[in-house]
C-alpha cells in the first residue's frame, strides 16, 4: 500500500503549506479609499483593518454622516479586496490539490 503511504505524506506536505500560506495572509495588505483620497483604509490578508487615515479636510462638524459613509465606503472596498487577494493567494496553495480531489470536493 505504498500509495496510501505517498497520500499521506502529500497531504502533510499541503497541511504545511497551507498553514504556512495562513501565516502569509497577515503581510499580505491591500488600500482603499473613497471621497477622492481623503478617507484611506488598509486591510491585511485576513480581513483585519490595519490602518485608517482620514484627511483633516474631510472632518465637517456640520455633517459627521459624510464622514461615516467615506469612512464605511472605504472599509467595506478594503475589506473586498481583502478577500479576494486572500483567495487568489490561497488559491496557489491549494491549486494543485484541487486537481486530486475528487469531482464536488473542494478545498
Amino acid at each position: 500500500m505504498k500509495g496510501l503511504g505517498d497520500m499521506g505524506g502529500m497531504l502533510k506536505k499541503m497541511q504545511k503549506e497551507m498553514a504556512k500560506a495562513q501565516e502569509e495572509l497577515a503581510d499580505l495588505e491591500v488600500t482603499a479609499t473613497s471621497g477622492g483620497g481623503m478617507v484611506t483604509v488598509t486591510a491585511n490578508g485576513k480581513q483585519e483593518v490595519v490602518a485608517i487615515e482620514i484627511k483633516p479636510d474631510a472632518v465637517d462638524p456640520d455633517d459627521v454622516e459624510m464622514l461615516e459613509d467615506l469612512v464605511l465606503a472605504a472599509i467595506n472596498e478594503a475589506l473586498r479586496q481583502a478577500s479576494s487577494a486572500a483567495q487568489e493567494h490561497m488559491a496557489k496553495v491549494t491549486g494543485p490539490l484541487q486537481s486530486m480531489l475528487p469531482p464536488g470536493i473542494g478545498l
